[in-house]
């Protein structure tokens, strides 16, 4: 999280952190022997669950499976691979996300349709189900022996594999655990993410699994998840791509019996927005071959879409991207970028900062100092002010520079 004072705490424990709740990642092989790629969640009772999906017209295999399996509000447990999509992939892939389902289930004694499957890499080759299979009997045995074994270190330590086991480009983990004190006792909650390429709102190429022992209703649940995601993961952009199998799941499985209501509930959902938030920035840090972290600050705006919109657009302009790259105070880039957003906006009362320092003022540029510029842009983080004179709404967008380091990733994805 940002350096912001918050009514809850950071602690240990990851996505395991919460009451309740377990997780495994192990190394199955899938695309690299050496990588952590099978990762299972799991809670002991049935949770309230709720998701988030791509856009995306072309999805998943098992992205569809998990959207059918939420329909009843309900899920007891995760299974995710890394190093290949099961995308494309037509009745082979429907019937191999299945059976990660099926054998998830056999596996824990737990109803199928309460396990909710995800994956994630190359589009488009059959899911090696010869590797993911012991995969999934491997993870579950982990979560097996850490029930019968109280280890906390031991249960942090299998948390951190399972948000090292969603990776694939990604060269940070990204997990987090906070927890809150409400009039009833405390809630805890639990995060892990992956993203690096093709991320762009609506979603990127980006999974985020959160866990809560909560006692949340499936339908408040929902509601929260998507006013979460709308802030946090459809305002990050790395690339302009959307991918086939983004999704965000959450599961809050009540076991801390705390139900949040009034000013518990409004600080539980700042919490899990937060959290999200935190993930959403990890994922532009992480960026696909990126040198800088981006910002952008919209204020002033007529409307919270309009705000949104310019941010998105701004963050998301390869031109901005490339200048800030370059260290270079190209701020007509921006106003361009803000111009063709969508939004409405008056330009000729639009102000423009670069870390701090105004480059433009009501449209047009300031006298400024270029070594200044490039010496405030030479910073990793880079923050991108755009100050509207039209209303009273916010927003931010966050993003990375555009280096030859993406083009040389990419260039070279499937081998």
């Amino acid at each position: 999280m940002d350096n912001t004072s918050y009514p809850w705490k950071e602690i240990k424990g990851g996505i395991a952190a919460p009451l309740g709740f377990y997780a495994s990642g192990v190394k199955a092989g899938i695309k690299n022997k050496d990588k952590y790629d099978v990762a299972l969640i799991f809670s002991e009772v049935p949770a309230s669950a709720a998701g988030m999906f791509t856009r995306n017209l072309v999805k998943a295999h098992p992205l569809l499976l998990t959207q059918k399996y939420l329909e009843d509000g309900l899920a007891q447990a995760i299974i995710v691979n890394s190093g290949n999509a099961n995308a494309c992939m037509g009745e082979t892939g429907e019937k191999a996300a299945w059976q990660m389902a099926e054998i998830t289930a056999q596996e824990l004694g737990i109803p199928q349709e309460d396990v909710l499957v995800s994956s994630t890499g190359v589009i488009g080759q059959p899911l090696p189900l010869d590797k993911v299979i012991p995969g999934i009997r491997a993870a579950v045995n982990e979560v097996k022996v850490l029930k019968e074994n109280t280890d906390f270190n031991q249960k942090t330590k299998q948390a951190g594999n399972a948000a090292k086991a969603i990776m694939t480009t990604d060269t940070a983990v990204k997990e987090m655990a906070v927890e809150l004190q409400c009039a009833e006792g405390t809630i805890k909650l639990g995060i892990i993410a992956k993203g690096s390429g093709m991320i762009h709102p609506n979603m990127g190429t980006m999974l985020c699994f959160i866990t809560t022992d909560a006692r949340v209703e499936s339908k408040k649940l929902k509601e929260l998840l998507r006013e979460a995601t709308e802030e946090s993961f459809n305002m990050v952009t790395v690339d302009g791509d959307t991918s086939t199998n983004d999704m965000v799941i959450i599961m809050a499985n009540g076991l801390s019996e705390v139900v949040p209501e009034g000013a518990d509930w409004q600080l539980f959902s700042a919490m899990v927005k937060e959290a999200c938030c935190t993930m959403a920035r990890a994922i532009a840090r992480d960026g696909e071959g990126a040198s800088k972290f981006m910002e952008i600050q919209v204020t002033g705006a007529k409307s919270l879409q309009d705000a949104r919109m310019i941010a998105r657009s701004v963050c998301s302009s390869s031109l901005v991207k490339s200048a800030m790259y370059g260290e270079d105070a190209n701020w007509g880039r921006i106003l361009a970028a803000a111009g063709y957003s969508g939004a409405v906006f008056a330009p000729d009362q639009a102000d423009i900062f670069l870390n701090g320092l105004q480059v433009a003022s009501q449209g047009q540029g300031l006298p400024f100092s270029e070594n200044e510029a490039f010496e405030r842009l030479k910073n990793k983080d880079i923050l991108v002010e755009i100050r509207l004179g039209d209303g009273g709404y916010e927003a931010k967008a966050w993003g990375c520079d555009l280096t030859h380091k993406y083009v040389d990733i990419n260039a070279n994805y499937r081998t």
